[in-house]
């Protein structure tokens, strides 16, 4: 596991039914390509309805969480698969 990360930059693709799909990130100048969502929620922190996903590349699970209100991405944790 390891600690959170901020501002990373994720590159999505916003669905017309108002889903939003990661398609890749980047920690720490390597990209990583998102080959499953394996779940995703919705959670309230005060205010900000804040955007869970877990999603896999080709050898750890992630989850990264966007603000939407900032617009801002975090990435919360990682387990090597």
């Amino acid at each position: 596991m390891q600690e959170p990360c901020s501002d990373i930059r994720v590159a999505v693709i916003f669905g017309p039914d108002g889903r939003i799909r990661p398609v890749w990130f980047e920690l720490k100048s390597r990209r990583h390509d998102v080959r499953t969502i394996t779940n995703r929620w919705q959670e309230r922190r005060g205010a900000v309805m804040q955007w869970h996903f877990h999603v896999t590349d080709d050898g750890a699970l992630f989850e990264l969480i966007f603000n939407p209100g900032a617009a801002t991405w975090q990435l919360l944790r990682i387990e090597t698969l």
